[in-house]
């Protein structure tokens, strides 16, 4: 138990906190003007089919068109010892009923599926399918049989579409059961319904908002509580919780306190802990992560911590703290692609199996699909994280106007060195009478101390007074030179 969820609400963005124990362990935000699109279902229609990478581009209304491989083709799915090319399959102009199972991120389009699935609270229905599955994380065979055996009866001689169990149903009554596959089959007739009368890159189904999301998929028996901190969304997610999740109405309460609900349970600071580069970790150590466009690093440091017995057990003790923080790490930012980790180097083969095992357990706490690899021969751990939005930092941050996101400007002297180069440049060119160099304050100051016999030898060398002028709104790589 105590597990809350806090909901935070404003007209523009929605942000989630999930904690455990009073530690934050996911963050969601979702802004009005930016929804995602995992989930929804629309009519598209294929403006571009391309052989050789067997797939096609899909309008479906956005600024980008969406993606479509092959291998989410539902037909595709169906015959895979006997694959059809996707030029027999598609041709332009073809209305498609498409589902997003990838938002757009960076310069990349939506990812679309022909498969449809729709989540309940319970379950997944696949209205194309036949077949019963049951979610991984129900790992024990005899309730894996047992659940398989009721959905079976409850759905009886009506087996139209398949169902995948989700882990919420382990604890679920027959009625509960029933009630979301009746749910499901009439939300796929309105569907269907909608696509027959619908025009070309229309939205068919919109999945819900992330707070009913959050209702819906994080809300069991170890959550104690859902706080909102706005009246009229508390009022909406009680209803939706009457209908939807009865037993667990009561938990959802109404935040009215004029304290903010994120700033009373330090989620603020957490937020901008998620943001920083440089993560400290309790014992001392650190963490360094760097988040690319292929790839995220993580670099494990023991900073000040010197509390080991030994320095192995230094290292080895930083090694096990940094394994918890870094997969908190991976779901508050929620960073997904290859992400390398460079643990600190151990010689003990006992502590690398101990780090490894720690990190592996951790990460069972993730609702996301991950896949780790062991120590490579270079003392590196790679692994996976499924990417279906975009993380928390391109959510909330932008590359830096001055350093363009490389994280570092060029020096005033090195400024100052270009400034002189392209002064000779331009003397060369062209004859002016006066040249005036437009530079930021640490750029003047930089010609005016250090750098003022270099300036001095140029204007002696090209004949031709030189002046300089601050412009206070440049930055420190910006200037201009004006033939006067």
């Amino acid at each position: 138990m105590n597990g809350e969820i806090l909901i935070n609400v404003t007209p523009q963005e929605t942000r989630v906190a999930v904690l455990q124990q009073g530690v934050v362990q996911e963050l969601h935000v979702e802004r009005e003007s930016n929804r995602g699109l995992v989930g929804n279902v629309y009519l598209g229609v294929v403006s571009r089919v391309l052989p050789g990478m067997q797939s096609a581009f899909v309008q479906i209304g956005l600024d980008r068109a969406a993606f479509l491989h092959v291998a989410d083709l539902w037909g595709h799915r169906q015959s895979a010892d006997d694959a059809t090319p996707i030029e027999k399959t598609l041709h332009e102009g073809q209305k498609l009923l498409v589902q997003v199972i990838k938002d757009p991120i960076g310069t990349k389009g939506a990812r679309l599926s022909t498969q449809i699935s729709i989540a309940g609270r319970l379950l997944v229905y696949l209205p194309q399918e036949s077949h019963i599955g049951i979610s991984q994380r129900i790992e024990d065979e005899a309730e894996r049989t047992m659940l398989r055996e009721k959905l079976i009866h409850l759905l009886q001689d009506n087996e139209d579409g398949g169902f995948i169990i989700r882990t919420m149903a382990e604890t679920a009554s027959d009625d509960e059961l029933a009630a979301d596959i009746d749910y499901l089959r009439k939300l796929w007739t309105s569907i269907q319904d909608e696509a027959s009368r619908a025009t070309a890159q229309a939205l068919l189904y919109r999945d819900l908002d992330l707070s009913q999301r959050v209702l819906r998929d994080f809300v069991n028996d170890t959550c104690d509580r859902i706080l909102v901190d706005s009246r009229e969304n508390y009022a909406k997610l009680q209803a939706f919780a009457e209908n939807y999740i009865q037993r667990f109405a009561d938990r959802v309460q109404h935040y009215a306190s004029e304290r903010p609900l994120f700033e009373l349970y330090g989620v603020e600071e957490e937020i901008e802990r998620a943001l920083a580069r440089r993560v400290a970790l309790k014992s001392g150590g650190y963490l360094i992560m760097d988040q690319t466009e292929a790839l995220t690093t993580v670099d494990v440091n023991t900073g000040g911590f010197v509390g080991g017995r030994s320095f192995d057990d230094t290292i080895f003790k930083t090694n096990l703290e940094a394994a918890q923080v870094i997969t908190c790490q991976l779901r508050l930012r929620n960073l997904g692609g290859i992400i390398i980790i460079d643990f600190i180097d151990m010689d003990n083969d006992v502590h690398k199996e101990a780090v490894l095992g720690e990190f592996k357990k951790a990460l069972t706490l993730d609702r996301t699909r991950v896949s780790v690899n062991g120590f490579s021969q270079l003392g590196l751990v790679e692994m996976t994280r499924k990417r279906t939005r975009e993380s928390l930092a391109h959510i909330l941050c932008e590359p830096c106007p001055v350093c363009q996101g490389r994280g570092e400007i060029k020096t005033a002297q090195t400024v100052c060195y270009k400034i002189l180069r392209e002064l000779l440049r331009e003397s060369r060119q062209f004859s002016a009478r006066e040249f005036r160099i437009l530079g930021s304050q640490m750029v003047i100051d930089m010609f005016l101390d250090e750098e003022s016999q270099s300036l001095a030898m140029l204007e002696e060398f090209i004949a031709k007074p030189i002046s300089l002028q601050v412009e206070t709104m440049y930055t420190q790589e910006q200037y201009d030179i004006i033939l006067m």
